[in-house]
């Protein structure tokens, strides 16, 4: 089964995690099976120190899977190892219609931009990025202006819609 990849992306603080969250049962509404993969800047550590997993880890585990009755999670220490890339994270998933990806703006696979006027030097990245498919923005954009004409724009409140083009997208 090939997977669908749809990046969301956009500057931080633009909405990327609302439209995902609110897109996840719109989509599954639709039939589609759906993952997604967060990539973030910053460290972050998902269990507790002192904690029996985070002990493991520590102290020098190279992974650590933690199970219950509801969930499992898989954690990797890249220790003297580099980041992965976006291919190498997507191998490690289970076989779905739909990835959603937020983070990695850079890479060069199709993308939704979420878009708000955040800051002066914030312009919205479409009229650069040929991989930008579809843009969900406040204020509405006219794409023609930046010679875009065939770009499909969407009012972020109209999730009705673009959760529509997201399910056609993962079944094009």
């Amino acid at each position: 089964m090939t997977m669908k990849v749809l990046g969301i992306s956009g500057w931080s603080g633009c909405g990327k995690t609302t439209l995902i969250v609110a897109l996840l049962p719109r989509l599954r509404a639709c039939g589609l099976t759906v993952s997604t993969l967060k990539h973030a800047h910053h460290d972050v550590d998902l269990e507790t120190p002192g904690k029996d997993t985070w002990r493991h880890r520590q102290a020098g585990a190279h992974e650590v899977i933690l199970a219950t009755g509801r969930r499992w999670a898989l954690l990797h220490e890249l220790r003297e190892e580099s980041e992965p890339t976006l291919t190498e994270l997507l191998a490690h998933l289970q076989p779905v219609d739909l990835v959603l990806v937020e983070g990695w703006k850079t890479g060069v696979y199709p993308k939704l931009e979420v878009w708000r006027p955040l800051a002066e030097d914030k312009p919205p990245r479409f009229p650069g990025d040929p991989s930008i498919v579809a843009v969900a923005c406040e204020p509405l954009l006219e794409p023609v202006v930046y010679g875009l004409p065939g770009l499909p724009v969407f009012p972020l409140a109209d999730l009705d819609g673009i959760a529509g083009f997201v399910a056609e997208f993962a079944r094009s």
